[in-house]
């Protein structure tokens, strides 16, 4: 779990950096290239594939491919659409997607889940009910898409770890690479056919935000959090995906978007974080 906390202290700071210095400055599809790109440099030197299997090195560029390469070109492209404070909080769907795509695959179904993440649909939609826009409810969508993506990405990737038995024993530093090299080819033909030469960073603080992101939140961070990933059961995995809502909020809000509606983002994650744990009460009550 602490591998969880820490990570999500990190990413706190991730939506900001993104929606106050890149967004709208530097074109998004290069942002998600470099981004990608530095974290796959960092573990590289560090890949290791003498014992395994092809089959195994496929899944694993896949769940990369997914969860990072895929999730990213959504995720940045949703701050063309939202701010900030709306793109944390239409994020809070990802434990529901994660306890969905668990059921699937035990093939255990449970209804009252839909029915928790209708609720949570609400209050997000409440935040923006006075000025509701097609832009808000397109970023609404895009959101859902890297939601969805981050999602099957870590579902997959300790289903993979848990039913491989050459990875058991494996250092994880030693394979993580492929989890790169899967978001690196899907960033690299995204950028190819969407990017633009354009609109490249121009000023230091830029560059250096890139460089931050992709060593640190995306390279070290998605490492440590697919490491706490695979040592925690389902239900805290949900939770702590949304661990970063609340967190990711209050420091934009107190560094960087102090005139924010609060009586309305408070009153619609309410809603939000009420549809979590009504979740969590009924599925604790009700046998399946």
């Amino acid at each position: 779990m602490r591998y969880l906390f820490g990570v999500t202290i990190i990413w706190a700071f991730s939506f900001s950096l993104i929606g106050v210095y890149l967004s709208g400055n530097v074109d998004a599809w290069f942002s998600v290239l470099m981004r990608i790109g530095i974290a796959t440099i960092l573990f590289l030197p560090f890949l290791r594939l003498k014992d395994i299997k092809r089959e195994t090195i496929v899944k694993l560029i896949g769940i990369g491919s997914i969860q990072l390469g895929l999730m990213y070109c959504f995720y940045f492209q949703s701050f063309n659409f939202l701010t900030v404070p709306e793109v944390l909080l239409f994020s809070v769907l990802t434990p529901i997607y994660i306890t969905l795509l668990n059921d699937i695959l035990t093939k255990r179904f449970h209804s009252v889940h839909l029915f928790t993440a209708l609720i949570a649909v609400l209050g997000a939609a409440y935040i923006q009910y006075s000025s509701v826009s097609e832009h808000v409810v397109l970023g609404f969508l895009i959101t859902q898409g890297a939601n969805l993506c981050f999602a099957i990405g870590q579902v997959a990737y300790k289903s993979v770890l848990k039913s491989t038995p050459e990875l058991q024993n494996t250092p994880k530093y030693t394979i993580f690479g492929l989890f790169f090299i899967g978001a690196f080819l899907v960033a690299l033909i995204a950028f190819f056919i969407l990017g633009s030469t354009q609109k490249l960073p121009t000023t230091a603080l830029q560059w250096a935000i890139l460089i931050y992101l992709g060593a640190v939140a995306s390279g070290l961070g998605y490492y440590f959090w697919n490491k706490g990933v695979v040592k925690v059961n389902t239900g805290s995995l949900a939770i702590m995906n949304n661990a970063l809502v609340p967190l990711g909020l209050i420091v934009n809000l107190v560094i960087w978007n102090k005139e924010a509606d609060l009586v309305k983002i408070i009153i619609g994650g309410s809603l939000i974080f009420s549809s979590l744990a009504l979740n969590e009460y009924i599925t604790k009550r009700i046998k399946y």
